[in-house]
């Protein structure tokens, strides 16, 4: 483990290797869960001013739930999420006709539609972000869905954080990733 400012790096994210191959997982992680991704408060807010944008970028039953839910959801440690499609997809996605799932946030976003790209948590999935007293902890999440994305990564050298490389930078900033990159193994 490794510390840079207040953020407490596990060995995991910088010895894996990674990179996602949605045509052999479908998007499996923003289906498969017990909960929406996690939300910052600022992203709820993102999503309140963007959601009638969000409408063509979604699906129907997607756009339903969150027009009759709200935006987001409230787990009971009060950890704001994205709300899911009967327990399983969260209502951000849209699918394709190969069954394949996209962010209809970034979707939206890449379209310059709205001014919000996706929640950080997603950006950074297999990465996930606990909040400690005084720190920070960045630790990889093992999950089987994943497990293609773990081959692809060391078949083709591709670190996490290499992966990972601008959602690291949006969330603590240049010089805190490269701290980090001197620290790969």
């Amino acid at each position: 483990m490794i510390i840079i400012d207040n953020t407490l790096i596990s060995d995991d994210i910088l010895n894996k290797k990674f990179r996602c191959n949605t045509s052999i997982c479908k998007g499996a992680c923003c289906v498969k869960g017990e909960e929406g991704a996690p939300l910052e408060k600022n992203e709820e807010v993102h999503l309140k001013k963007n959601f009638k944008k969000l409408e063509k970028y979604i699906s129907k039953e997607g756009f339903e739930i969150i027009s009759n839910q709200g935006v987001s959801t409230t787990d009971n440690e009060g950890v704001l999420h994205t709300p899911l499609i009967n327990q399983r997809e969260c209502t951000y996605v849209n699918i394709d006709e190969k069954g394949v799932v996209t962010c209809g946030i970034e979707n939206a976003y890449n379209d310059k539609a709205v001014d919000f790209q996706k929640p950080i948590s997603c950006h950074l999935y297999p990465i996930r972000i606990s909040e400690l007293k005084n720190y920070t902890a960045l630790n990889f999440h093992k999950w089987e869905v994943c497990e293609s994305a773990c081959s692809e990564g060391d078949k083709n050298n591709i670190h996490v954080i290499d992966f990972l490389k601008d959602a690291l930078i949006r969330k603590f900033g240049k010089k805190w990733f490269g701290e980090l990159q001197k620290n790969k193994k």
